[in-house]
């Protein structure tokens, strides 16, 4: 790639690029740029909101850069309060080490392991010294702190602040003087506390680095950030099956943001592919993609079959959980419940007069009741998506 085809790749999806020409001027160097993402382990469980980065570090590899993995092991016990109303709780080394290892077990399935270099800040920060810190700290003033937006709004209401706080910008920014990063990543949320290492670098005579940001990434509802919280997320650790269907389940409109932040396809590849007006064979071919990038062509195209064999085909999937009830009558909504596919029989009978509720491919309703004898098996289907066997056994 030439220069400006690199830097389209390497901005492709992004929101901020502090700044374009100091990107261009560092590749023009033609030397390989040291590339800095920080992760607080504080949720190791990955889900597809956050590969939107790891994805931007990959495109950084593929062009031959330095790119560097770093683990907040030191800032996680300071805790970010990036977009809380109040104080963080820290975590504790404990909880830190252990959420790192997952960390790493599941990265490398986008990322590759030869070329990723995986740091713990505490290296340095942990060695800083009472000396360092003062001098870390006078490269930032309290005014330049409160224009970051949560603080400001604390502050303004009276809510406490604690000075501990104000360090975690100031250690992540000292985390790209330590590495002198030539770039750092991070989400539209992390704007702030990005800058805030740009601003310092000169203080210890390095340039400043490039601050590229990526959008949030709305879950499988189409409205909020993709959340286990919320539960409207695509998890790294999914089972394929699992994983394609959660993406088949996304908008129309919403696929053309996966599209350009979970592939690596060219904004011209993915413009055509959109002018095509096939809407659910382009929706397929992305959840093959993401499926594949994280279990193999094999395992997304074993995950397509089964999705046609219970959308298309109207058949029960391959593998489902196994429920053994007492032998006996039950009432569709009991039967619902029982299975474990609702959260109440309140629910249970809620989605019964939705028609919602199958048995052995036959539509339930209030009055249907269902025997179940001994050494029988039934399906129950509860929505398009969910099923359990139910088997009658003694108790």
């Amino acid at each position: 790639m030439n220069i400006d085809e690199a830097i389209a790749y390497l901005t492709k999806g992004c929101v901020d690029v502090v700044t374009a020409d100091a990107l261009k001027a560092k590749l023009a160097r033609g030397k390989p740029l040291t590339v800095k993402v920080g992760f607080d382990p504080t949720a190791p469980d990955l889900h597809l909101g956050h590969t939107v980065l790891l994805r931007k570090m990959k495109h950084f590899q593929d062009l031959g850069h330095r790119v560097i993995f770093l683990i907040g092991d030191f800032t996680g016990m300071i805790g970010d309060p990036t977009g809380k109303s109040k104080t963080r709780p820290a975590l504790s080394a404990e909880d830190i080490e252990r959420n790192a290892e997952t960390y790493k077990a599941q990265v490398y399935k986008i990322l590759d392991p030869i070329k990723t270099e995986v740091r713990l800040n505490r290296e340095w920060l942990g060695s800083l010294g009472s000396d360092g810190i003062v001098r870390l700290a006078a490269t930032y003033n309290v005014a330049r702190m409160l224009e970051r937006r949560d603080f400001r709004q604390r502050y303004e209401s009276g809510q406490a602040i604690s000075v501990h706080e104000f360090l975690y910008p100031l250690a992540q920014a000292y985390d790209s003087v330590a590495l002198k990063a030539d770039v750092e990543l991070g989400g539209t949320d992390q704007l702030f506390n990005l800058n805030v290492g740009r601003d310092i670098m000169p203080s210890y005579g390095l340039e400043p680095q490039v601050v590229l940001t990526t959008p949030l990434l709305e879950g499988l509802d189409g409205i909020e950030k993709m959340s286990k919280s919320l539960d409207n997320y695509v998890g790294v650790a999914d089972a394929p099956a699992v994983m394609y269907a959660k993406v088949l389940s996304i908008s129309d409109e919403l696929m053309w943001k996966y599209y350009t932040l979970l592939t690596d396809l060219s904004i011209g590849a993915i413009q055509v592919e959109r002018e095509r007006n096939v809407p659910m064979e382009s929706k397929m071919a992305l959840a093959r993609s993401i499926t594949r990038d994280f279990h193999g062509q094999l395992a997304a195209s074993e995950a397509e079959a089964e999705w046609r064999q219970v959308h298309q085909q109207r058949r029960a999937p391959s593998e489902m959980p196994l429920v053994r009830l007492a032998p006996g009558s039950y009432k569709a909504h009991e039967l619902a419940f029982a299975s474990g596919l609702t959260k109440s029989k309140s629910d249970a009978a809620r989605l019964v007069k939705a028609r919602a509720v199958r048995c052995d491919g036959a539509v339930l309703d209030g009055a249907s009741v269902i025997a179940l004898v001994l050494g029988q098996s039934r399906i129950v289907q509860v929505g398009p998506r969910s099923f359990a066997r139910i088997e009658a056994a003694d108790a």
